[in-house]
């Protein structure tokens, strides 16, 4: 017997079910709507609320739109973009996810505070990560973004170092770049350091790696594009190597489904319920057509 179970700490994230629900507010309304980049790192979802009436743009048409209404996502901005809203009467419906919006707030404050004090802002992150874009404008662009622990060592020691963190970064790898930054700065520097990383994407890490150990094969749903998602597949493979990044019921090989007893699916921060649900449920009818007993 096949046992077919999804994950139920799976799926969107607090932040981003905020921002498809402003959408879908303002759609029902019969209203046109753009969104400033995809809603959502996830093809699936952006094609569902675009059946819906929802326009992904990006910043360059941004620039040219004038008298209308834009959502930003839960990813946030750059004090830019509101600038340009302000100059071209651009209504925004702001979806930032207030974790981020704090962190954002956080940065602006120190990079102020530390104004000529020759101090560097490190943002532990993603390079061209919207979030990360939107963390570094409020530095005017003068934040060190280092996306591995390996690239602390492209600091300078002797400078006065203050670290932050991309909202759904590692947890673990923060801890090791904070370490090795203690371990080197200079004694007559100061190193101050802000763990913001968003606990409710960090404490999906060990629920993940549970849930792809209690299971023979593992199908992780996420977009292309999700960097949450990559890092939580990635967890998967390190206790399950029988782990699959799909993003479609198309995707599956029949053949993984031979000589197992579980399956589990599982997806990220960006990875809506329904689209799990789809995958569960063309597994039970690939099982059912190889005479294959589900429980």
């Amino acid at each position: 017997m096949i046992r077919i179970e999804i994950d139920e700490e799976s799926g969107f994230c607090f932040g981003v079910v905020n921002a498809i629900r402003k959408a879908e507010d303002e759609l029902t309304k019969g209203k046109a709507l753009c969104c400033l980049g995809d809603i959502v790192h996830n093809s699936r979802e952006v094609e569902r609320l675009k059946d819906m009436g929802l326009t992904t743009i990006n910043h360059d048409q941004f620039k040219q739109l004038h008298n209308t209404k834009v959502l930003l996502r839960a990813h946030g901005e750059p004090p830019e973009t509101y600038q340009i809203a302000h100059e071209n009467n651009i209504e925004i419906i702001d979806a930032t996810c207030p974790v981020v919006l704090r962190l954002q707030k956080r940065i602006k404050q120190a990079f102020q505070q530390n104004a000529g004090k020759d101090t560097q802002i490190v943002i532990y992150g993603k390079n061209g990560h919207a979030e990360v874009l939107g963390l570094v404008g409020q530095t005017d662009g003068k934040a060190i973004v280092i996306e591995k622990a390996i690239e602390a060592q492209k600091l300078d020691f002797t400078k006065n170092i203050c670290l932050f963190s991309q909202t759904t970064k590692s947890l673990d790898e923060f801890k090791e770049i904070v370490e090795y930054i203690k371990q080197h700065i200079s004694p007559n520097a100061t190193f101050e350091y802000s763990d913001t990383i968003c606990r409710q994407v960090a404490n999906r890490m060990p629920r993940i790696r549970e849930f792809a150990a209690s299971h023979d094969l593992i199908f992780f749903v996420s977009g292309k594009k999700s960097s949450n998602g990559k890092m939580l597949f990635e967890e998967c493979l390190k206790v399950n190597s029988n782990s699959h990044l799909i993003d479609s019921p198309e995707e599956i090989d029949p053949s993984l489904l031979q000589d197992v007893t579980s399956i589990g699916v599982c997806g990220a921060t960006s990875t809506p319920k329904w689209l799990m649900e789809q995958i569960s449920q063309h597994l039970h009818t690939l099982v059912e057509s190889a005479n294959l007993i589900n429980t």
